[in-house]
């Protein structure tokens, strides 16, 4: 199915929806919790859980292109460490993205709540992480740690998709000690990896909603671009903070979900 009809309203909604979504993802990742929220809310629910998630991904991928480019142009980015990341994390997004038909969501959410409330402690009872760029594994073992925070997380966003961009961002941050800026613009690049690959697979199966996905697509660009030059304007201190909210905002919405589940 490529098309489906919606109301105005609906649609409107949408698209500021997809506007956020693309600042938060610029600024520290962790726009797909506004996002595919959004999508399930508005969608009809007859819908499969691959058109939802082949319409979040082709409106995320407009936003992540353009928050990497305004990075690019700011940041320095060490392209050793990139191609490792980004290379297993398309691979892991592809496999995630085939496995979306056969695997319910909700066997993950608890598990993705707990790891968000870790993260989120973790990083405020360690104030002074990510607001200094000070990379401190070197060689084999920042090789292999960057292949696996590839090939998990890209795994993950192929499969679920929110918090991808923020999972990354900390792992970068805490495993490797890169400074909060530095680590947005490195997660930028593979994120975009991971929707790409996920929007590949997707593409080929017929899932994506055009009507729906496109005009989404072009506010998650403005609010990518917005978005970028508020981080990059602001530095790691701030982003660190943005960072805080949206885990919290995150596991909020997780913790609901997780509710709901037991509840029925």
């Amino acid at each position: 199915m490529s098309m489906v009809a919606l109301s105005g309203w609906v649609l409107a909604g949408l698209v500021l929806a997809a506007l956020v979504a693309g600042w938060v993802d610029a600024v520290v990742g962790g726009g797909g919790i506004i996002q595919l929220p959004a999508l399930l809310i508005g969608l009809p629910a007859e819908l499969a859980v691959a058109s939802v998630s082949a319409t979040n991904k082709l409106s995320s991928v407009a936003g992540t292109a353009m928050a990497a480019a305004s990075y690019l142009r700011s940041v320095p980015v060490r392209w050793r460490a990139a191609l490792p990341l980004v290379v297993t994390a398309w691979i892991g997004s592809s496999a995630g993205a085939q496995l979306v038909h056969f695997v319910p969501r909700k066997w993950f959410t608890p598990v993705v709540l707990v790891v968000l409330v870790g993260i989120g402690i973790y990083t405020v009872r360690r104030p002074e992480l990510g607001l200094r760029h000070a990379p401190r594994r070197e060689g084999a073992v920042s090789w292999l740690l960057l292949v696996t925070i590839g090939l998990v997380i890209g795994l993950w966003d192929g499969l679920m998709g929110p918090g991808t961009g923020s999972f990354l961002i900390i792992a970068l941050v805490a495993l490797l000690g890169y400074g909060f800026l530095q680590a947005s613009a490195l997660a930028k690049i593979a994120n975009l990896a991971t929707n790409l690959a996920a929007l590949v697979v997707f593409f080929g199966s017929g899932h994506i909603l055009w009507s729906v996905g496109l005009p989404m697509a072009l506010a998650n660009l403005v609010g990518g671009w917005l978005g970028s030059r508020t981080a990059i304007r602001y530095g790691s201190a701030f982003v660190r903070k943005v960072f805080l909210v949206v885990v919290v905002v995150i596991g909020v919405r997780l913790g609901w979900q997780v509710v709901e589940q037991f509840a029925h």
